[in-house]
């Protein structure tokens, strides 16, 4: 038959067989993907970015190919939300995302915020504001400044209507810091036309989707290290969040699309529906 004895067992185990020269070049393959992004993909990304090129590999294969390489993932550390102290005065907004038809079935739908604190070799601290869009995970608006003040989201909210994300009638969800209900903040939503809306009190889950991106962030870019300064801070943010996370990180919640390309995917799935609603509609009349 001349068979050999690795392809035989596999044939009975019903997996497929791998020469050794073949596999040779996917461990060469499974490593540049590793190292490309910066040691942030596990075995499922590994093997979603090899099948998007081409290449034929399983989940599991990948994890031997690592395994045997030595290559191991980045781990976010275990995800265990803060709930925010919120010793303010102000009236604060209802949880819209508790009703179920506020799901985000499209972009711009519903947008979340929070603010992290990021170190400095200096001893003090910066503060990161993100707005991220629930439906495709894109980061469509941030900033970065020295202190922890209602023009820190602000100017990242700018940012997120500047980037045509922001929509008339968009829930924009966060905790209830109190830099969500000053004055200025809650004018500029009502000159946007949003709807504004809170977490519960004391459930910190209710805004967990902010908090475990920051978790992400701080695990793939600073690796429990800091910055040198803001200046180094915010050119890294901006890499990772611009270059990176909204581009090129693949998101299993995504079916491991990147952002941009689920979104993408998305407005070409509608315009392709909206042209053959209308063609119905001009055969009729």
């Amino acid at each position: 038959m001349r068979v050999s004895k690795s392809a035989y067992h596999a044939h009975q185990s019903g997996t497929t067989y791998v020469p050794s020269r073949t596999k040779a070049a996917l461990a060469k393959q499974v490593e540049a993907v590793f190292y490309q992004h910066r040691r942030r993909y596990g075995s499922r990304r590994i093997g979603a970015e090899l099948l998007a090129q081409g290449i034929g590999i399983g989940r599991f294969q990948v994890r031997s190919l690592m395994r045997r390489q030595s290559l191991r993932a980045i781990a976010a550390k275990c995800f265990r939300p803060q709930t925010t102290d919120s010793r303010h005065s102000s009236k604060v907004s209802p949880n819209l995302l508790l009703d179920a038809e506020n799901v985000a079935l499209k972009p711009g739908q519903v947008i979340v915020g929070d603010i992290t604190y990021l170190p400095m070799r200096s001893g003090k601290w910066n503060y990161l504001a993100t707005w991220q869009d629930t439906f495709s995970k894109r980061i469509v608006g941030w900033s970065l400044e020295e202190r922890m003040t209602e023009e820190l989201v602000i100017k990242a909210f700018k940012r997120a209507v500047a980037s045509g994300s922001v929509q008339p009638a968009t829930i924009i969800h966060t905790d209830r810091g109190s830099q969500y209900v000053s004055t200025n903040f809650r004018q500029l939503l009502k000159e946007n036309r949003c709807r504004q809306s809170m977490s519960r009190r004391a459930n910190c889950w209710d805004n967990a989707q902010a908090e475990s991106l920051f978790s992400r962030y701080k695990a793939e870019l600073l690796e429990d290290g800091l910055f040198e300064d803001t200046a180094q801070a915010r050119s890294e943010t901006f890499s990772y969040i611009e270059g990176y996370y909204n581009r090129v990180r693949r998101h299993s919640a995504l079916d491991y699309k990147t952002p941009a390309e689920f979104e993408r995917e998305w407005r070409i799935k509608t315009k392709k529906k909206e042209s053959s609603s209308e063609r119905v509609v001009s055969g009729k009349t």
